[in-house]
């Protein structure tokens, strides 16, 4: 590998590009090179770093000094200033008190954030996405030649052992999946990976992609090995340019060197990947409606059984894995199943990536072992509640996650616990809330959005979502009644029980949440027709 004195990583997030960042990067190229330093700096463009009121951002190693906004006039005093004469620039140095979100793994990394653990997001931020080589020299398709010399039964106990579990809401075991899939009848076989990230507050999947998109490629190869598949689709969410632009690139430069394609690794086993942009439906997270929009029919979920590991993609024995859930992949074939059931918990081992959203100091994505809890993640990569304000609730995992009260907040983050809790892990979307916040509110809301976007191919959904939010909207208008209650549970269980898919089935569980946690604020709506935290239409004052 090539010894640089400086490493320059400019953001190319779609704000960061919309700002400038291409001519940023174009100047900094020409400023290096008239220096003469182009053998002793490497440029580079990275993905998402979260800020996006100061990009585009350009941050220096080995200092990690970080620079924003950059503007390309500016470009020639940090190149003579930093990088020709070693002297950081004060007045283009981004404000402390400016950054948030994902700029917090550059801290973590120099050891002040010891809880963060990185494995899927570990070259996001530190390679160039556009660059194989890059991938390569960062252990890059390693774990696919690896699972190239193992049988596809190994490679699936591998996986089994590991203890890896669905990351994209479910928790069902990876390895169990895929072994259904294996030895299912029927050819061919598909591999699917669900990027169809949809769930309002989440784009953990964005990340990844954007930042280390050959990651994906070579999981879905290795999961293509282990169960028989010789085709695959990524199923994109269609707003995601930038992550379909970074894949297209990665799986030309794979086929290119041979690690996709036909005989990969010389080897007599061939896969093909392609990319399906989504048109922006909610319900198309679903793995069967998603199976039914490449298939080019209307995005509803199908009846199931059977399921897709048996009946998928037209028909046939179908693995559909979400993108977190892949990027595990590779870290657990190179390094084994033990290491990796080293971190976490002992039924949730590995790491969960989490949005931070809401009434927090700092926003963004993180990275940590499975099993922390929300105190932790609020104060120490949240840095405390906005305003020194009281935390009241979270939500968790987007809409259809849980919705979580403050006396909760001890709980470990993992599936098994949140399950015993009575609550929902979800996707890792984390809506913090203050004191402020209305729980009424919040589950209008978050009806309102399953209202919209459900396919209405089942009564329960289209019809209790609909009907729900009516509910709630008189309640918090002050025209609510006591038998309200007793309706919105009656619904709440109905949906659970009788929808086709999971919109409907977990539409119901903020009117669970808020009935159990909140009933005394859902009261005081119907019975003093006030509301508690004074943001309901009924009243401007609060009790």
């Amino acid at each position: 590998m090539k010894a640089y004195r400086s490493m320059v990583l400019i953001s190319s997030d779609p704000t960061s590009m919309q700002q400038g960042a291409q001519e940023v990067f174009d100047t900094l190229q020409s400023k290096i090179r008239s220096f003469g330093m182009e053998e002793e700096v490497s440029l580079s463009m990275v993905g998402d770093v979260g800020r996006h009121d100061v990009a585009p951002l350009v941050i220096v190693y080995p200092e990690a000094v970080i620079y924003g906004p950059v503007k390309p006039e500016s470009v020639h005093l940090l190149v003579e200033e930093h990088l020709y004469k070693g002297r950081i620039v004060p007045e283009l140095v981004a404000s402390a008190r400016e950054l948030s979100g994902r700029i917090a793994w550059l801290q973590a990394r120099k050891g002040t954030l010891p809880a963060e653990k990185r494995i899927v997001l570990e070259r996001a931020g530190i390679i160039d996405p556009s660059s194989i080589e890059d991938y390569i020299l960062h252990d890059g398709y390693a774990a696919l030649g690896k699972a190239l010399e193992m049988k596809p039964g190994e490679v699936i106990d591998l996986i089994s052992r590991s203890g890896l579990r669905g990351r994209g809401g479910a928790g069902f075991p990876t390895g169990t999946k895929w072994g259904f899939v294996a030895k299912a009848p029927g050819t061919p076989k598909y591999v699917i990976c669900n990027a169809d990230e949809s769930e309002p507050g989440t784009f953990k999947d964005r990340v990844i992609i954007e930042g280390d998109p050959h990651s994906i490629i070579e999981a879905m190869t290795i999961s293509a090995y282990a169960i028989g598949a010789s085709e695959g689709y990524v199923y994109v969410r269609g707003e995601y340019v930038l992550a379909q632009e970074r894949l297209a690139l990665a799986i030309k430069q794979a086929e290119e060197m041979g690690f996709l394609g036909n005989n990969i690794f010389g080897t007599d086993f061939s896969f093909h990947i392609h990319i399906h942009s989504g048109a922006g439906a909610y319900i198309c997270g679903e793995e069967t409606a998603l199976i039914e929009s490449i298939e080019g029919k209307r995005g509803e979920p199908r009846a199931r059984p059977p399921y897709p590991t048996t009946h998928g993609l037209w028909g046939k024995p179908t693995l559909v894995n979400n993108v977190e859930t892949l990027a595990n992949i590779p870290p657990i074939m190179r390094n084994g199943a033990e290491w990796y059931r080293s971190i976490g918990t002992p039924s949730s081992p590995g790491t969960k990536c989490y949005t931070i959203l809401g009434n927090v100091n700092v926003t963004g994505i993180i990275e940590v072992p499975m099993g922390i809890t929300l105190r932790e993640v609020i104060a120490i990569y949240g840095k405390g509640m906005k305003n020194g304000a009281g935390f009241k609730m979270a939500q968790t995992g987007g809409s259809s996650g849980s919705v979580i009260p403050a006396t909760l907040q001890d709980t470990p983050m993992d599936f098994d616990s949140f399950s015993k809790a009575g609550v929902s892990l979800g996707s890792g979307a984390l809506l913090i809330c203050d004191e402020d916040t209305c729980s009424l509110d919040l589950a209008k809301v978050l009806l309102n959005f399953f209202r919209k976007e459900s396919c209405g191919k089942c009564n329960p959904c289209r019809i209790g979502t609909q009907r729900a939010f009516e509910i709630l909207t008189n309640i918090s208008e002050g025209t609510g009644l006591q038998q309200d209650i007793v309706d919105l549970k009656i619904m709440s269980d109905n949906m659970n029980l009788l929808s086709n898919c999971g919109l409907g089935q977990t539409a119901g569980t903020p009117l669970n949440d808020i009935l159990n946690h909140f009933r005394a604020e859902v009261d005081a709506h119907i019975n003093l027709k006030v509301c508690p935290s004074g943001i309901c239409p009924m009243s401007g004052r609060r009790i």
